[in-house]
């Protein structure tokens, strides 16, 4: 099996990528990776050998890029190689810490949408209390939807919740303001009933309260929506860490008890830990494509390499193109 990998893309590129890289080869005795990026740089880390073909380049995409013009213009651009790599059948998969929008137009225009597919979807997985975490789509790739790309969005990420996630009847809920079927607005309602009518595992409508709790194994919305919360619960874990970092080293006593309590702390913070679940699919296309976090290190981008590979070993692309075709 072999990945393809922007070693340039991130905010700690390269050395994180790299080492995350480095672990999945020791791990995973069948992945052979082709990189792309600054040889010298590469090499430091992560030297050629039968298992590791480097691609130099010196042009990356930069965060401050705008996406799609960045694509076009910037040909020898490291993400741009990966998944033309892809795209020619030298890499089975791809995997960048890259620019989110620059990553979604290249997987679009280079590496191609799936036939029948109207829209493409990011999906991460997302931290539950029970640390099994759930499965949401889409978070950003379309602003705007229908309730047919919200239909195909749950026949995704149902698919990769039973093949990848090794989920049995994966349950599918439907991000909505109430739970109650007459709930919500033009887009849910008529989404609600498509799901209802199909042979998928729909559980109904589910609040953004109950999301954590693991109410579902895939929750479904439209873009718009599902980026704002996925920043609202971003943005809520590192508060709460931090208020308790605060109240922990707040006097001798409180810091006495967080002594006592390390390894149960250290157990919550690595259960609400978006590094242990890989990156971001952006499923729809033709070949597994991964979104590892921008900060990622080297243990995040080693689980979005391992997402990437039980992506491709499974065959999603190919069991999604057949649901689809026989929807």
């Amino acid at each position: 099996m072999r990945i393809a990998i922007d070693a340039m893309g991130g905010d700690n590129a390269p050395r994180e990528i790299l080492l995350g890289t480095k672990r999945a080869l020791q791990e995973f005795d069948d992945l052979e990776v082709l990189v792309f990026g600054n040889e010298t740089k590469v090499k430091e880390i992560l030297p050629s050998s039968d298992r590791v073909n480097i691609v130099h380049t010196d042009e990356v995409i930069l965060g401050t890029d705008e996406p799609a013009r960045a694509v076009r213009r910037k040909k020898n651009a490291s993400m741009v190689l990966m998944t033309q790599a892809v795209a020619n059948g030298e890499a089975e998969a791809c995997v960048s810490a890259g620019n989110t929008g620059a990553l979604m137009a290249a997987g679009l225009f280079v590496v191609g949408r799936i036939e029948g597919i109207e829209r493409p979807a990011l999906a991460p997985t997302l931290p539950t209390v029970d640390g099994k975490g759930f499965l949401m789509l889409d978070l950003g790739a379309n602003v705007d939807a229908k309730p047919e790309h919200l239909y195909q969005y749950a026949i995704m990420g149902s698919i990769y919740a039973e093949k990848v996630r090794k989920i049995q009847h994966p349950t599918i809920g439907l991000l909505n303001i109430g739970t109650e079927e007459k709930k919500g607005n033009e887009l849910t309602k008529k989404t609600f009933q498509l799901l209802q009518q199909s042979n998928l595992n729909f559980i109904g409508n589910v609040e953004s309260r109950d999301l954590l709790q693991g109410v579902a194994d895939v929750v479904i919305t439209d873009g718009f929506t599902g980026n704002m919360v996925l920043k609202s619960i971003e943005g809520t874990a590192m508060s709460v860490f931090r208020i308790l970092k605060t109240t922990l080293t707040s006097s001798l006593k409180a810091k006495i008890g967080a002594g006592l309590l390390k390894s149960e702390l250290m157990s919550l913070k690595n259960k609400m830990d978006y590094t242990e679940y890989g990156g971001a699919n952006l499923f729809g296309l033709k070949a597994p494509v991964i979104k590892a976090h921008g900060s990622s290190n080297e243990n995040a981008f080693f689980n979005a390499l391992r997402q990437a590979i039980q992506m491709t070993s499974s065959n999603v692309p190919e069991k999604i193109k057949e649901a689809i075709v026989n929807q």
